[in-house]
């Protein structure tokens, strides 16, 4: 059965879309799955499901949220091997040194190239980021409080969903999603 890493958008932020990680876990558990697991307040599990399309493991998880919550939170998916492999394609060397200013945003789909060709990497220095895939890995060295590129990357302009996570929290999923 696949390991998932659910990454939930935008909860318990600036006192909005309160959930509590235990009531989470309760109805993750209430859908069946198992080994259930959160990590920080910010949206953050693992856990295994019978189900192998994760499209239909995400939808089914917006729908309870929504039933047991009253608003719509996205929830971004990967498995284990693909959290794995996010890590292993770290495109910029030292995310170790400062993991709290290196982030990974993870999208709901790979963006429209011409799209994020808009995003002249100059216009963000000296913070800086790449694209791979379904991710984008920056590293923020004056911190990630008053960054041009943080707010963009949090922001809808790419046409895909997008939740960051520090690197610190990102190698800590794979850790939990091992234990």
């Amino acid at each position: 059965m696949p390991r998932y890493v659910a990454l939930l958008r935008g909860i318990n932020v600036g006192g909005n879309k309160k959930v509590p990680m235990a009531q989470l876990r309760e109805l993750m558990e209430g859908l069946g799955y198992t080994g259930v697991a959160t990590l920080l307040q910010s949206g953050n599990a693992v856990f295994t499901c019978k189900e192998k399309n994760p499209a239909r493991v995400g939808a089914q998880l917006e729908a309870a949220i929504v039933k047991e919550f009253g608003f719509e939170v996205s929830v971004l998916l990967r498995t284990r091997d693909e959290l794995e492999a996010v890590i292993k394609a770290n495109p910029l060397p030292g995310a170790e040194d400062a993991p709290s200013r290196f982030l990974v945003t993870f999208l709901s789909e790979a963006p429209d190239p011409k799209r994020f060709a808009q995003f002249d990497p100059a216009d963000y220095l000296p913070d800086e980021f790449r694209l791979t895939g379904r991710e984008i890995y920056a590293r923020f060295p004056d911190g990630i409080g008053n960054s041009k590129l943080a707010t963009v990357l949090s922001g809808t302009r790419l046409g895909v969903i997008p939740t960051a996570r520090n690197w610190s929290t990102v190698t800590k999923l794979l850790e939990l999603a091992d234990g």
